[in-house]
């Protein structure tokens, strides 16, 4: 697979529950963080489309668990995009950095809203065209 976007990161012990690895719903945070850093990456600013009504919102979240983090590992989490009709389609999978191995993957499908409204984010497209296109 080609991946967008990576970003790396280290496990906190506050993440990590009684078995001593990351609680299943941290790894939702590190996805969102990815894709934030993404736009951001990409000069989009995610506060400022909320400021402007624009809402980009997770509709879907598929995750597969491989391989367990535990406190201090390094990751890497990767970002690829597709577009399907309204949804943003992202592939975001996650590494352990020490040997590559597969830690998660999953998909995530994110729409818009515009002003409350199920719609498309021209500036979205925009950005995101490069990505999108070059499947």
């Amino acid at each position: 697979m080609t991946y967008h976007f990576e970003l790396r990161m280290k496990v906190r012990d506050y993440e990590c529950d009684l078995q001593g690895i990351v609680n299943n719903a941290n790894y939702q945070h590190y996805t969102e963080h990815t894709r934030h850093e993404f736009l951001l990456s990409e000069g989009v600013s995610f506060a400022d489309l909320h400021a402007r009504g624009i809402d980009a919102v997770v509709a879907r979240m598929t995750m597969a668990f491989k391989t367990p983090l535990r406190s201090g590992d390094e990751f890497i989490s990767r970002l690829a995009l597709r577009k399907d009709g309204l949804k943003y389609i992202f592939q975001q999978d996650i590494f352990r950095a020490a040997d590559e191995r597969p830690v998660l993957r999953s998909t995530v499908e994110a729409v818009c809203l515009v002003n409350g409204r199920l719609g498309t984010c021209d500036e979205l497209d925009a950005t995101f065209n490069k990505y999108i296109c070059a499947e």
